[in-house]
């Protein structure tokens, strides 16, 4: 690849845009105590971290009954209270200021029905030019169908795009969608870029130097 191409940056938003431990946390294990279950295993939350809600869900409840019954539980829920437990990366704002208008920015998540809540809480409306969370495709990550759609609606190419994601999940569905990954504060993920921090998204592309 290379960075000259590059028109557009595609987040992920639990663990790159937001360290989202407690807030993912205090959610599933709400569900949980309700059916007097123990707290997530570590284990259990490296799943849920990375998975939508139906799948996670499915994961921490086997029995169908259980499931469906922690399904109701969930919608019932609201979650904008624990929004306040995101600690947001401290350089994304900077970091979006300073690639716009320059770049498009985008966010692929598996997030269904919470993604709007979290972005206007956080003051982030307006700063992404394509949001696809899990609701608006038939396939969330890793199915590569969200970065596509992405890619399809800016009218770009994949090489004109990265990615910078933090699992697994990630890794996949930039792989299969043919976009360059940066992989934030993961070094075992197989990518293009490592990062610990979004500012170094600035050295990637040379912003500076462009200006």
């Amino acid at each position: 690849m290379s960075i000259k191409d590059v028109k557009a940056v595609v987040f992920d938003c639990d663990g790159v845009m937001f360290d989202t431990t407690q807030s993912n946390k205090a959610y599933y294990n709400q569900i949980l105590a309700h059916f007097r279950k123990p707290p997530m295993t570590d284990e259990q939350f490296h799943f849920i971290h990375m998975h939508t809600v139906d799948d996670s869900i499915g994961y921490l409840f086997t029995d169908q009954k259980l499931r469906l019954e922690a399904e109701n539980v969930r919608k019932e829920m609201n979650y904008l209270p624990l929004i306040k437990y995101m600690e947001i990366e401290p350089y994304l704002k900077p970091l979006i200021k300073k690639l716009r208008p320059a770049y498009k920015t985008a966010v692929a998540t598996n997030r269904s029905d919470t993604m709007k809540g979290v972005l206007s809480e956080h003051g982030l409306d307006g700063y992404f030019d394509i949001v696809i969370c899990a609701l608006d495709v038939e396939n969330p990550k890793p199915h590569p169908e969200a970065l596509l759609t992405i890619l399809n609606r800016l009218n770009i190419l994949s090489h004109e795009a990265v990615y910078i994601g933090d699992s697994e999940l990630d890794e996949i569905a930039a792989k299969e969608s043919g976009i360059p990954l940066i992989a934030y504060n993961n070094p075992s993920l197989s990518a293009a870029f490592h990062i610990q921090n979004l500012r170094q998204v600035e050295e990637i592309l040379g912003i500076n130097e462009k200006q």
